[in-house]
């Protein structure tokens, strides 16, 4: 297997947690832990965070248990490609409990962070931004929704960056060729289960299907394109570096003529 390339061709564990990314697994360690959990109908889990962590919902409805005075809060998502997101952003020690009401199925991302900060329920109310990037440059060859659900700008306390983005089919995002020091992840889904696109990883090109992730370390550019025919989803997670939190990404220098 490829240190920066992991592949689930077979999918997740219908009920229950798989893991994708833990800390300090290999010489290829973000320092995001990333995993998929899918829960039945009726499942209920009670736990305790161990890490600054997000349950991002990508599809089905359930109930979180939140402290007072919020008390519950019903959600629910149907497409990752219609609708927005809805994320739930939670400090170290934060008491979860949540019940499926229909199938459901979660991605979860992770950090180390001992700072204490309120948790916030995200949705397309309060996230930060939902954009239509690249709209009218480039011939819209690189038209892209990017959804940033938190960052430093609303959640200066957290080390955790977290954001979606929709591809559109024979289009490129994360363009034009940018690079930053801190980590980050991808993780893919296609709106056809036989759907594919390509991730850069520097000069490298990995062939991207459904279900894979990527891990973005060293500096390196990491554009994307879909084929032609399918749509590419992708979430993104950045880690703060010590003392360089994550702010805006840098240029390529040959490459920053497109930016006008």
């Amino acid at each position: 297997m490829h240190p920066h390339h992991i592949r689930n061709p077979e999918g997740f564990d219908p009920d229950g947690y798989t893991d994708i990314t833990q800390i300090g697994e290999n010489s290829a360690d973000t320092g995001i832990e990333m995993g998929i959990l899918r829960m039945p109908a009726g499942r209920i889990i009670r736990t305790r965070s161990q890490r600054e962590g997000a349950l991002l919902l990508l599809k089905g409805e359930l109930t979180f248990v939140l402290p007072k005075p919020d008390g519950r809060a019903v959600v629910s998502r149907e497409s990752i490609f219609e609708d927005e997101p809805i994320c739930l952003h939670y400090p170290k020690g934060f008491p979860l409990e949540f019940e499926a009401l229909t199938d459901v199925e979660l991605a979860y991302v992770g950090v180390e962070n001992d700072e204490t900060f309120p948790y916030v329920l995200f949705d397309g109310d309060n996230m930060l931004e939902n954009e239509h990037r690249g709209k009218g440059q480039l011939d819209d060859t690189a038209t892209r929704i990017v959804r940033t659900i938190f960052d430093i700008r609303n959640r200066p306390q957290c080390k955790l960056v977290l954001g979606e983005v929709i591809n559109y089919p024979g289009r490129w995002s994360s363009y034009p060729p940018h690079h930053h020091p801190q980590p980050e992840i991808y993780h893919y889904r296609f709106d056809k289960p036989q759907g594919y696109g390509h991730g850069e990883l520097g000069d490298e090109v990995r062939k991207i299907r459904q279900y894979d992730t990527i891990k973005i370390l060293d500096n390196r550019d990491h554009s994307q394109c879909a084929a032609p025919g399918y749509a590419m989803y992708y979430i993104w997670a950045i880690r703060h570096l010590p003392d360089e939190p994550y702010t805006v990404p840098e240029f390529t220098e040959e490459h920053r003529w497109m930016l006008g």
